[in-house]
């Protein structure tokens, strides 16, 4: 069967404010309703498919959970990296899971941020290219180009193996502009698109041939993987043991087995601002935009609000983004520079770099409205079933005022409900819980006051979520 893996490690840098460490461009909808996870995991329904297996970071888990639960999807695993160690060691983790079920499994690796337009013409490609990849073919998705693109890396196609089949000559880096005419008008050359096709036993195979020491960290590490909920946990120990390396430069650069297929489908890594601009409906004098936006005599530029209006007059080429606590505003042409941005805030401490001002939690979200020395308003959301952790804190105390549906809180022993326009006092160093046993998202305001208001201030007693292991990341010690 064929077997979908979705790796979804990325972060997203260049697509910052809206991207953020915690919550990157695959969990954003940028082009559309769903986001780049579901658009992924529904463009392989158009093919008979086993279901998918996603690869994603501990601190992102009920995020990818969440997502496929509200397209209806299954995942057959959800595999979580304990670090980061770049897209062969993630694909390894996925073929030695799947190979352990079906040693003839194909897996389509697909990045779970790139959008694609022409699903049709994917899922045929990937039927073209099918029977290669049954017979020990490792394919890669070659991208038509529409132009000199120097932001992509190519691939260079050899010997013909079929219609819009070719042997892998070569990788190519990511070349100047007279290169890249070079390549387009050549003929021979094709975008990388970081997407494969592959048997697991044939990609474990190779990397065992090439890359023995990384094969065998991701055995041990699968070997002593532990199920925790819908999760499988490789040993941390073992996979932080394993080289990091990228899947074209740890195997498909060195195989003798190697095979691209051409694809024309309207695909775009999405990898920075201006292709939002490339890919978005534009008006008259050429602008894009998204949300609450004014334009006077604009042509040529990307806007995006989130929370409140964006006007603009008398520019052009630009991207402005509006998030709640950040805005961006950079030349079209010099978005890529944003991950310098992107590395002082991190150099920096700055908590816009990994959080927004909503913070995502498997049980809903909460956001700051109002922080000031002593007090902190939130507003808290919590789906419907859904119960955060038994806690308490040392340093602040609580107010929560119910305004829309339904809250069971528990403090100290007393269980009881509150209805909109309700409230109650939660006192400092005291037990509590909140849950929503309604059918309807709960949404309440909070007012913390206190003499610290850090989310690190919190003793976790009891957690559906699992969030109390040792396992636990210090981001995720709050709510």
């Amino acid at each position: 069967m064929l077997t979908p893996v979705l790796l979804s490690g990325g972060v997203g840098s260049r697509l910052w404010p809206v991207s953020r460490e915690l919550h990157p461009k695959q969990f954003l909808a940028l082009a559309g309703e769903l986001t780049m996870l579901q658009q992924t995991l529904k463009r392989t329904g158009d093919l008979e498919s086993s279901p998918p297996i996603v690869v994603c970071n501990e601190e992102h888990r009920f995020m990818v959970a969440e997502q496929l639960r509200q397209v209806g999807i299954t995942a057959s695993a959800l595999l979580l990296e304990p670090e980061g160690r770049n897209t062969a060691p993630a694909v390894a983790l996925a073929a030695l899971q799947e190979f352990a079920r079906d040693p003839e499994a194909v897996l389509l690796v697909l990045p779970a941020d790139h959008l694609i337009r022409d699903t049709a013409a994917f899922a045929a490609a990937v039927t073209r290219a099918l029977p290669l990849a049954r017979a020990g073919r490792l394919m890669t998705f070659g991208v038509v180009p529409s132009a000199p693109e120097t932001g992509y890396g190519y691939v260079r196609c050899g010997a013909a193996l079929g219609d819009e089949l070719f042997e892998l000559e070569s990788f190519v880096e990511k070349p100047d502009t007279a290169t890249a005419q070079s390549y387009l008008d050549s003929g021979s050359y094709l975008w990388n698109s970081g997407m494969f096709l592959l048997r697991a036993a044939t990609y474990l195979e190779q990397l065992g041939e090439f890359q023995p020491e990384m094969l065998a960290a991701c055995r041990r590490a699968m070997s002593a993987a532990t199920a925790d909920m819908d999760f499988i946990r490789p040993d941390a120990e073992a996979f932080r043991a394993c080289p990091a390396d990228s899947i074209d430069y740890a195997v498909m650069e060195h195989t003798a087995q190697g095979g691209v297929v051409a694809l024309d489908c309207g695909w775009s890594d999405v990898g920075a601002w201006s292709a939002l601009w490339d890919v978005g409906t534009r008006d008259p004098e050429g602008n894009v935009c998204q949300g609450d936006v004014m334009l006077d005599n604009c042509r040529d530029s990307y806007f995006r609000s989130e929370s409140r209006l964006v006007a603009a007059t008398g520019v052009a080429d630009l991207v402005v983004v509006e998030t709640a606590d950040a805005i961006l505003v950079a030349d079209r042409n010099q978005v890529q520079d944003v991950k310098r941005i992107v590395n002082r805030l991190k150099q920096e401490h700055r908590p816009e770099v990994a959080l927004h001002s909503r913070v995502y939690r498997p049980w809903g979200s909460y956001e700051s409205l109002v922080t000031a020395e002593r007090f902190q308003v939130k507003r808290i959301i919590v789906n419907p079933g859904q119960t955060l952790s038994l806690q308490m804190h040392h340093h602040r105390a609580e107010h929560w005022i119910v305004v829309h549906g339904t809250a069971e809180v528990t403090c100290e022993d007393k269980v009881f409900m509150l209805a909109e326009d309700e409230s109650t006092y939660i006192p400092l160093g005291h037990k509590h819980r909140l849950a929503n046993p309604g059918r309807i998202p709960l949404e309440l305001i909070e007012v913390q006051s206190g003499t610290y208001l850090g989310e690190d201030d919190i003793v976790r007693f009891e957690d559906v979520y699992g969030r109390n292991t040792p396992n636990t990341s210090a981001t995720e010690k709050t709510q």
